[in-house]
């Protein structure tokens, strides 16, 4: 049984066979794998070169070369894995050269099974501990170097001070605001200078506060003047700068100028590549995908189903400089677990039943681009150590092939479910939940975006209305403040849902309440609390042009049963009737204990 959940490789160079095969047979019984022999000098250099190893045992006599001159020259062609050194002629330079090379152990003939053991353990737990060292760092200087690209590319200016008031760092966007505030105020690094102005108190009683505090005093506006007597409005956030043990280092101000032009209503997005909304919220969502779209780090998207994740992968993807590179998306949910790994990993023709000829894998499609996996929070505890992996190194092997690939892919995930409550309970793993939330996008809810409701359901009408063959202009009053009030707990899906229902009853050119479910013109008041886990009546009430009847109100175990019915029992499509997605039509199932048995086929 392997003890070890990852894979370990390990090269044993021996020029005697029989040593070769009880060193392979003793770390094999403890789970290390593969580990592979070489007898010669030659043969260990094609062995080095052709894979990456995480452990060598090598002797010392090597026929036509020895150890010593091997380890000089792998280390030379930058392998910097741990090597033991066997021989059974120790002598104090030939162990002092092994070391001064950077062998990790030195071991004489004979060597005792438990020595090889203990030696190969110590030595792996010091490449892991290394291996992890350096992933850290580089971690490090990568989230170093986005917060440094978001620092300079934001257009509020950012200054932060020491206790002394004296500036330590600003954005160019800072140092624009500042010069215009007070011409050479941004060369002079003192913001005493600046608040020493009447108008300015309000800045340095905000700066003193919240480093006495400890506390943020966010969103203070008040007016100023700039040096040519302009009259500015400024909204200042200040929030105490912490050294991470406990103590203040100063404070850092986001100041925002609300006199730009760009701050002004006129100039919001209402479109964004795929998406449609002009609210505060999905501002900030549009500044954010342009923002971390540019830096290549891997992004978790959340949000509640229909919400529009899909739509934020693809703007990612576009707004950085993989977009003319292909964008490959993975639903997760939507392939059986058994050929996930297949799926996205790829086979070898014969690397298990039925595999009868080579699988080019997602990744490799994705290779130079984007791969997008969306509910990522239902794969199994395999595919994650796999996924894991793959983040860590950007190589992976094809099930059946024991040579890596290495590609040049950025990850973007997505999940309406809570990984940090999965994390909590064991079921997704903490270090790749860390690895996937470098950076976490959060759509907002239908419901906390306000008049975008509105601006979605005329988009929709227009979209939907000539496909039914009608001529729709608008919605009326009471329709459109019937639609502001409702939760909309499928979000934008049950949305265009609801139009969709809504423009093949309507007879006229204005929809009306009359064309609206029962579920928006009379809410339950558990509606109220409404989540991604309720069902979604709209999408399979909407009857044929040709028999308009009044909808059938149904339980909810009927809407499930009746979508089932209407789909053979076809859990995926039933779900995409429903308007949800497939995981929370299995909870609805299990917490209404269906009986499926008699749903026809």
């Amino acid at each position: 049984m392997n003890r070890f959940p990852e894979e370990t490789a390990i090269l044993v160079i021996d020029d005697e066979e029989s040593l070769r095969n009880t060193f392979q047979f003793f770390l094999r019984n403890q789970g290390y794998g593969p580990v592979v022999t070489a007898a010669t000098y030659e043969e260990a250099l094609r062995e080095v070169h052709a894979r990456a190893f995480d452990l060598i045992i090598s002797d010392i006599v090597l026929g036509s070369g020895n150890g010593i001159d091997f380890l000089k020259k792998i280390r030379t062609s930058g392998i910097s894995c741990p090597v033991v050194m066997i021989t059974g002629y120790p002598t104090v330079e030939t162990a002092a050269e092994a070391v001064r090379l950077g062998a990790f152990d030195y071991i004489p003939k004979p060597v005792e099974k438990e020595t090889l053991l203990k030696t190969a353990r110590l030595a792996l737990q010091q490449q892991r501990l290394e291996q992890g060292k350096q992933q850290a760092e580089k971690e490090r200087e990568r989230y170093r170097a986005f917060l440094e690209t978001v620092f300079k590319s934001v257009t509020d200016g950012i200054i932060t001070v020491d206790p002394g008031l004296t500036i330590m760092e600003m954005n160019p966007a800072a140092r624009l605001l500042l010069n215009e505030l007070h011409p050479g105020l941004a060369e002079t690094r003192s913001i005493l200078t600046l608040c020493g102005r009447e108008d300015f108190l309000p800045l340095k009683q905000d700066l003193l506060q919240a480093m006495k505090n400890g506390r943020e005093i966010s969103q203070h506006l008040f007016e100023c003047q700039a040096a040519d007597q302009r009259g500015k409005m400024l909204n200042v956030s200040t929030a105490p700068l912490k050294d991470g043990a406990g103590g203040l280092e100063g404070a850092v101000m986001v100041l925002r100028d609300m006199s730009l032009p760009e701050h002004q209503p006129t100039s919001r997005k209402r479109r964004f590549h795929r998406f449609l909304g002009a609210s505060d919220a999905m501002q900030a969502v549009y500044a954010m995908i342009e923002n971390v779209g540019r830096v290549d780090l891997t992004v978790l998207i959340t949000g509640e189903s229909g919400t529009g994740k899909e739509l934020a992968a693809e703007a990612l993807h576009l707004e950085s400089h993989r977009k003319n590179r292909p964008l490959i998306k993975v639903d997760c949910t939507a392939i059986p677990e058994t050929l996930l790994e297949s799926e996205l990993f790829g086979h070898r023709k014969g690397s298990f039943t039925g595999a009868d000829r080579d699988r080019m894998d997602r990744i490799l499609q994705a290779d130079g681009g984007t791969l997008f996996l969306d509910e990522i929070g239902d794969i199994s505890p395999m595919m994650q150590l796999r996924l894991l992996r793959f983040l860590q190194e950007s190589t992976f092997y094809p099930v059946g092939q024991d040579t890596p690939l290495q590609v040049n892919v950025r990850i973007i995930t997505a999940t309406n479910v809570d990984l940090k409550d999965k994390v909590r309970k064991g079921t997704f793993r903490e270090d790749l939940y860390f690895r996937l939330r470098v950076i976490d996008i959060i759509l907002p809810p239908l419901r906390e975006r306000g008049e975008d409701i509105l601006l979605l359901a005329n988009h929709f009408i227009e979209k939907i209305a000539p496909k039914v063959g009608k001529t729709i202009t608008g919605i009326s009053e009471q329709a459109q403040q019937l639609l502001l009030r409702y939760p909309w707990p499928g979000n934008v899906r049950e949305l265009e849902h609801v139009i969709e229902r809504a423009c093949v009853l309507c007879n006229g050119s204005t929809l009306s309440t009359e064309q609206l479910s029962a579920e928006i013109t009379s809410p339950h008041p558990s509606h109220q609390a409404a989540s991604t886990s309720s069902i979604y009546p709209t999408a399979i009430t909407i009857p044929s042009a040709a028999a308009l009847e009044p909808p059938i109100e149904l339980t909810q175990a009927e809407r499930l049963l009746l979508a089932l019915k209407k789909t053979g029992s076809n859990k995926a499509k039933a779900a995409r009737l429903l308007g949800i997605d497939r995981t929370t039509l299995y909870r609805k199932i299990k917490e209404l204990n269906l009986d499926l048995s008699g749903v026809d086929l």
